[in-house]
């Protein structure tokens, strides 16, 4: 960094530093941000030069990043909840094809999310590099729809958990299901973030080697696998298919390609956290964009190859949409009992469970750490700033979340009831929920994509290159603009038929702007609150 003269400098009471030149047109760069005549520019503020509570530093490596990362887009989840979606009402063989289209974009995406990191290692994420690229008004109102996104995700899981929980033992009220896992979740991220990337490594681990077995015993099946040329044209992820009716007579619907396209980027959902364990990595600049190019190439390929050969594994296409249609849940316990017996069923079965749990104990992982990052900077109340003195969690700001999870799943309780878990647990809180928060984090990462060309174009130059910073961010953006308006366009098939489901976009929209406004507000009535937004960050080693 350029040293200023001492007396173009003056330092503001909350450290700060404004270079001002009010007679000159000089052009000066700090940390490669451009900072034109008579404008201040306010550094960033390293986190380890302030009071504030620091996370554990240093505590994970790739390996750990990844479990808490990848487990979050829930592999075993995606698979069984999406695939026969993508089957049944989608794309039909072309299924697969919606996956290699995810894996294409969000491959484009990380590019630029990738370069980002690089330069901004904050425990706020989405929120940082927005402010840091479209300004802190902007970024407070991701910021705030990022929460209220993780949030809804954390308890959607639980109702999905709840849920198939009640499978196994139907005597117990699925809401007592819901408040364990909130339990469970605070108390795992209130011990620290290793023991988590442990639980979630194991969770992962298991998820991923039960779809291998599925697989397997697909490819090695007399007659199991029916693999054609459509089914592995790209194109064919944008082509639905007519109504028709099905080998036993019955009438199928017909199947539309946003709908497969929607669920196949659905599954990448969580893979996003990853900058927010920079402060906690051993090597941020690093470990971060390595560990996003891992998560989005890998599971693109896994899910490619799974949904193929799940699609395969029926006799004809007919019968695979059928069952897609009319039994979706057993889409791939039924060839797993099939082909490999009934134990590989239970187990698929069983994993279920623990994939719900790791993938909501992920969302609640990061959804406190944004709240921790906000605390911090002195944007919502200090106390949720706190970290653990020994363990270095950030404790506080867990079970503000935990509180806000119970509230979600008591709320559902209280206006749908708890005798009907298929209506109430599944359908209602994991279907609407998830819903909600898919449509604010693809929503983020649209807003990142220009972010993060802005920044480089303009406060960055010097960092600036045309394809990775400029062009990859423009793709992304468009293509997840569409991916919204996809969902915008099958919200009555999305939501389950649920009049709630109307007002899924008005409410993402209102937070939102609740964010943007809070922003204007701190701008005009607490200045030093208002420069903090998206600032306190921690250089990678």
């Amino acid at each position: 960094m350029r040293r200023v003269p001492s007396e173009e400098l003056k330092t503001s009471v909350i450290g700060y530093k404004n270079l001002i030149r009010s007679e000159s047109s000089i052009r000066c760069t700090t940390e490669g941000v451009v900072v034109d005549n008579q404008k201040s520019f306010r550094d960033n503020i390293d986190v380890r030069s302030t009071n504030s509570n620091m996370l554990q530093s240093r505590a994970i490596g790739l390996i750990g990043v990844l479990f808490l990362t990848v487990t979050g887009a829930a592999p075993i989840s995606a698979m069984l909840f999406n695939v026969p979606i993508a089957v049944g009402f989608g794309n039909g063989r072309g299924a697969p094809a919606s996956f290699l289209a995810a894996t294409l974009v969000l491959t484009i995406f990380s590019v630029g999310y990738a370069a980002m990191a690089r330069h901004v290692t904050a425990v706020g994420g989405f929120y940082s590099f927005i402010s840091h690229g479209l300004g802190r008004e902007l970024g407070l109102a991701m910021g705030l729809g990022l929460v209220v996104a993780y949030s809804v995700f954390e308890a959607a899981l639980w109702g999905g958990f709840a849920y198939f929980a009640t499978l196994k033992m139907p005597g117990v009220p699925w809401p007592c299901f819901a408040l364990l896992c909130v339990c469970g979740a605070a108390f795992l991220s209130y011990t620290d973030v290793k023991l988590s990337s442990k639980i979630l490594g194991a969770a992962l681990i298991a998820e991923i080697l039960i779809l291998i077995i599925f697989n397997i015993s697909v490819l090695i099946t007399p007659g199991g696998t029916k693999i054609t040329g459509s089914m592995l044209n790209p194109l064919a992820g944008f082509q639905g298919f007519d109504a028709f009716c099905s080998v036993s007579g019955e009438s199928l619907k017909e199947g539309t390609a946003a709908i497969g396209l929607f669920f196949a980027f659905s599954s990448w959902v969580g893979f996003e956290m990853a900058p927010n364990y920079g402060e906690e990595s051993r090597n941020p600049r690093t470990i971060v964009p390595l560990s996003l190019f891992i998560s989005v190439i890998g599971l693109g390929i896994f899910y490619f190859a799974t949904s193929l050969l799940a699609t395969s594994a029926y006799p004809t296409l007919d019968d695979a949409i059928f069952k897609a249609q009319s039994d979706s849940a057993n889409f791939f316990l039924t060839p797993m009992e099939d082909n490999v017996g009934p134990w590989a069923r239970d187990v698929m079965s069983w994993l279920i469970l623990t994939s719900a749990f790791a993938c909501g104990l992920a969302f609640h992982n990061t959804c406190s750490r944004y709240l921790y990052s906000l605390g911090r900077e002195g944007i919502f109340p200090g106390s949720l700033a706190k970290t653990h003195p020994i363990r270095k969690s950030p404790y506080v700001a867990s079970f503000a979340q935990s509180a806000a999870a119970a509230v979600i799943v008591l709320l559902f309780v209280l206006f749908m009831g708890s005798d009907n878990p298929t209506q109430q647990a599944y359908l209602g809180l994991y279907g609407l929920m998830a819903l909600q928060g898919t449509l604010l984090i693809i929503f983020a990462q649209a807003i990142v994509s220009l972010a993060i060309m802005r920044y480089f174009y303009v406060k960055n130059p010097a960092n600036f290159h045309w394809f990775t910073t400029g062009l990859c961010p423009v793709i992304a953006f468009f293509a997840q603009i569409y991916i919204i308006y996809l969902l915008w366009s099958n919200l009555d098939f999305l939501g389950g038929g649920f009049m709630f489901a109307k007002w899924i976009p008005w409410i993402g929209l209102a937070v939102v702007s609740v964010g943007f406004a809070g922003a204007l507000y701190l701008k005009r009535v607490s200045p030093e609150k208002y420069e903090r937004i998206g600032r306190l960050i921690i250089d990678g080693d």
